[in-house]
């Protein structure tokens, strides 16, 4: 098989800090400013001025040196937490950004989809966006009409394709641009998490779509998610990334089972030093997220699970709500439940408490996590975190059948059983 892309020493480096002011005058002003050893006149309030940090402390390694290879026709998931360079990898290989350093040879037409709706002009309608998406993406005018049904009829937007894109919600504009990256004749396709926000029926629709066009079609897909079922469906192989690091690359399942081993949380977050220093931002900071059996000293799928998280409220006179989603190995959400703390703008700027409780014989033995999502009138985010905290819930056997039942939820249910003869 022939090499369709080759990574060798690739890294990228961020700069962190205030790069200008926007406009020529402004960045004399604050250069002549500093020349003569005055404050900088343009500092934002609430900032240091500070002179002392310099050099690597401002330059954040997205990627840091990075080598593989992928063969023509192979499918291959990239794997990692958030943060961990995934998205940064894939727009280095769609050359939408250079890398600082290493090279990345790529063999054949790319096709790419990294954010919704890239490529899509508001004022303009489905339509007349399907050529202009198609043109960025490299296709010809005539191969565009020739498959300009075919890509209608995936997307499913039939009705509203006349209607300008800005009046489009978010899974619409997914759909379309997922079908044009799609439909591209090219050899290499290079998806991002953008499928998460299609609906289920769409995203078994673009993953059968996917490895079509890697099994039947011999291109090469390049596809990074946190649904970890979905990589071990769709890919042959699996790179993980860590830190900006690649520290694994095997075949999809050893990929996978490595990620999952290796990304287990804590089950018990307490915050002793000052506040400031808590996870959370300017609006939350968390201080305790513990997880325990109802019953029993460790959990297991017929003891349930209680949490308790406390948190330090800073947004006082709001409509403040708390959402916990669990999340399996697989990176299926098993749920995704909130609270309402306060419903008619009456926050207060203090310690808030959160107890709950998930009943017995409800979750299969596995490892979980837990997503943090605080938000105002539930729809403004004020903090999120992936994977905050995690836990295990024990396997437990069933008469003489120990082994592991496959699903995401393992209830006991009552089952009646008669015989007549």
């Amino acid at each position: 098989m022939s090499k369709a892309i080759k990574v060798e020493n690739l890294s990228k480096a961020y700069q962190l800090g205030d790069f200008g002011t926007g406009t020529i005058s402004r960045d004399l002003e604050r250069f002549w400013a500093r020349m003569r050893g005055k404050e900088d006149p343009f500092l934002k309030i609430g900032e240091i001025n500070d002179r002392t940090t310099k050099g690597e402390s401002d330059v954040v390694w997205s990627l840091n040196d990075i080598n593989f290879e992928v063969e023509q026709g192979d499918a291959v998931g990239i794997i990692g937490r958030n943060g961990a360079g995934k998205s940064t990898l894939l727009k280095v290989l769609s050359r939408v950004t250079s890398p600082t350093t290493g090279s990345v040879k790529l063999r054949g037409r790319i096709a790419s989809l990294l954010e919704v709706g890239t490529g899509f002009h508001p004022e303009l309608s489905g339509r007349e966006n399907i050529y202009l998406n198609g043109a960025i993406l490299g296709m010809r005018k005539a191969e565009i009409k020739r498959k300009f049904d075919e890509i209608v009829s995936f997307s499913g937007v039939e009705r509203y394709i006349d209607t300008p894109v800005k009046r489009y919600s978010s899974g619409m504009y997914v759909r379309l641009a997922f079908a044009v990256a799609a439909h591209l004749e090219s050899e290499i396709l290079i998806v991002d998490e953008v499928l998460a926000v299609g609906d289920a029926e769409f995203q078994k629709k673009c993953l059968g779509k996917m490895g079509q066009v890697s099994r039947n079609e011999g291109r090469t897909v390049l596809f990074v998610s946190h649904n970890m079922a979905a990589v071990k469906t769709l890919c042959t192989r699996g790179i993980v990334l860590a830190n900006g690091q690649l520290i694994y690359e095997n075949k999809q399942l050893e990929a996978v089972s490595f990620y999952q081993t290796n990304n287990n949380t804590r089950s018990t977050f307490e915050h002793h030093d000052d506040l400031s220093s808590a996870p959370g931002n300017e609006n939350i900071r968390v201080l305790k997220f513990i997880i325990q059996p109802l019953t029993g000293e460790s959990i297991s799928m017929s003891t349930g699970v209680c949490f308790e998280m406390v948190f330090f409220n800073q947004k006082a006179g709001i409509n403040l709500d708390a959402t916990f989603e669990l999340r399996n190995s697989d990176e299926i959400p098993v749920f995704h439940n909130g609270v309402l703390i306060s419903t008619n703008n009456n926050s207060k700027t203090g310690f808030y408490t959160i107890k709950c409780t998930i009943p017995p014989n409800l979750l299969n033995a596995g490892n979980y996590s837990f997503k943090l999502i605080f938000g105002e009138n539930q729809r403004y985010l004020l903090f999120g975190a992936d994977d905050f905290i995690g836990f295990e819930v024990e396997n437990e056997s069933k008469g003489s059948n120990s082994s592991l039942a496959p699903g995401v939820i393992h209830p006991n249910l009552d089952f009646t059983v008669s015989y007549q003869s």
